[in-house]
């Protein structure tokens, strides 16, 4: 087989991508988290392509509503994910509980609550942050602060608290501190 001189020079450039600039961009992703030593705040646009599409809770799956999900990338690139999911195919009992998906890779200090690594659905419902297990078992239950100054609410997002490695997490203008949890 004869390889011309043009198809050469393409699969040697292609090679020099390969080796040279992915894994530069896949490096670059945590690049934040590791220059501060401190967790960096994900946007919708960037936990949502992390998210799987859809969530497993109580025996069924659920759409995740990626314009809707905020997450945190620690230093050690290890993730905490959170969007709203749509509960459409859920009990009304349960929909008024479960609003939201929370995966994380690291323990998290929730209001003084610690938060084992995994997956749970949690909702934020009469001033209180529920969290279950992916059985709906409640395992967590936390006041929420509701944050009138907030200029811009939307249905979930993170921000800092001001404190260091402390954020807020938000549904509407309702919110709970959190921080990741020494292990």
């Amino acid at each position: 087989m004869k390889i011309r001189p043009r198809t050469t020079a393409t699969l040697v450039l292609m090679a020099f991508y390969a080796l040279t600039i992915i894994p530069g961009t896949i490096r670059a992703q945590g690049t934040d988290a590791n220059r501060t030593g401190a967790p960096v705040v994900l946007n919708r646009d960037q936990a949502s392509g992390i998210l799987p599409p859809s969530v497993f809770f109580r025996g069924q799956s659920a759409s995740i509503q990626g314009r809707n999900s905020a997450g945190l990338r620690m230093p050690d690139g290890k993730l905490v994910l959170l969007a709203i999911v749509d509960t459409s195919g859920y009990s009304s009992a349960l929909q008024q509980t479960y609003q939201a998906y929370l995966l994380t890779e690291v323990p998290l200090d929730i209001a003084g609550r610690k938060l084992q690594p995994g997956a749970y659905g949690f909702g934020f419902v009469s001033g209180n942050m529920t969290v279950m297990d992916i059985g709906s078992n409640e395992i967590l239950r936390v006041a929420t602060t509701r944050d009138e100054s907030l200029a811009r609410p939307t249905p979930l997002q993170i921000l800092p608290d001001g404190s260091t490695g402390q954020f807020r997490l938000y549904i509407g203008r309702s919110y709970v501190s959190f921080s990741p949890a020494p292990r």
